[in-house]
């Protein structure tokens, strides 16, 4: 189930947040992207929200700017800039929890497979997945680390990132904007 987005003035009641559990977002995506940023799933804030990485302290957006991946601060709500900047999101699992522990690996496998599939379609140049844990499950790499990937998938070169959660408290944002940085360069001497 996708949800509807929320007028922009208004935050989502409880109420709203948990019922949103289960939702889906639709992807932002467009073909050739310069990078299609790949998250685990969607919070539930987010689902009731309706667009990706929504969460008041979630440092996704910051963590673009700071990194000089985008010339000024976007908010959740302007998929439309990010798009025209040549960035796309989705997520390796569609359906949104409380907590990404809450998934079965299985799904993140499963996920993997549907992400091959976009990538196929749409032939972004990179894919930013943005949580190691899922990356190595998903993967099939229990031991993988932050940065480039040896491997490609469908074509698109493989970056992991640290996950922008607020919860992710073993990287601050400056350590966040440490490593986008690098994948930044990484990508800039790739064209």
């Amino acid at each position: 189930m996708t949800r509807r987005r929320l007028p922009l003035n208004r935050a989502p009641t409880a109420d709203e947040v948990r019922m949103a559990f289960g939702a889906s977002l639709p992807e932002l995506i467009g073909p050739d992207l310069r990078v299609l940023f790949c998250g685990i799933n969607p919070g539930l804030y987010s689902a009731a929200v309706g667009v990706h990485f929504a969460r008041p302290g979630n440092r996704f957006y910051p963590a673009l700017h700071l990194s000089g991946l985008t010339d000024r601060l976007l908010t959740p709500h302007e998929g439309a800039e990010l798009l025209r900047a040549g960035y796309g999101i989705t997520s390796l699992v569609r359906r949104a929890t409380a907590r990404a522990s809450e998934l079965d690996p299985s799904e993140l496998v499963a996920g993997r497979r549907r992400l091959a599939r976009r990538i196929r379609a749409h032939h972004p140049r990179w894919v930013a997945l943005l949580g190691v844990a899922a990356y190595r499950t998903a993967f099939g790499r229990p031991h993988a680390g932050i940065g480039r990937q040896e491997e490609s998938l469908a074509g698109a070169g493989l970056w992991v990132l640290p996950s922008p959660s607020g919860a992710n408290g073993s990287y601050p944002l400056t350590a966040l904007v440490e490593e986008l940085r690098a994948f930044r360069d990484a990508i800039e001497q790739s064209r």
